[in-house]
């Protein structure tokens, strides 16, 4: 079967860590892509989900779920007087 060139434009950084990546993997860049293609054509997709990710929360560790803050910043204070 006859091969064909493909050329793309990518960023200097991105390829590198790919290429180092994929090293650890055991691949180079032209079988990894290959293999990418080959996934689209049988799947008939691309091999993997892509989405819009939402922006991430901050995680309060073990306090997680137990703090929160008030429409009304003064309750707390209110609460804190009963309390004393």
């Amino acid at each position: 079967m006859p091969s064909t060139n493909i050329n793309v434009r990518i960023d200097s950084d991105l390829k590198a860590k790919a290429q180092n990546v994929l090293a650890d993997l055991g691949l180079d860049m032209t079988t990894a892509i290959n293999v990418f293609i080959n996934q689209v054509v049988y799947t008939q997709s691309i091999p993997f989900d892509i989405t819009k990710q939402k922006a991430k929360q901050p995680k309060l560790g073990g306090w997680e779920g137990k703090i929160f803050m008030s429409p009304d910043f003064n309750e707390p204070m209110e609460e804190f007087k009963d309390y004393v």
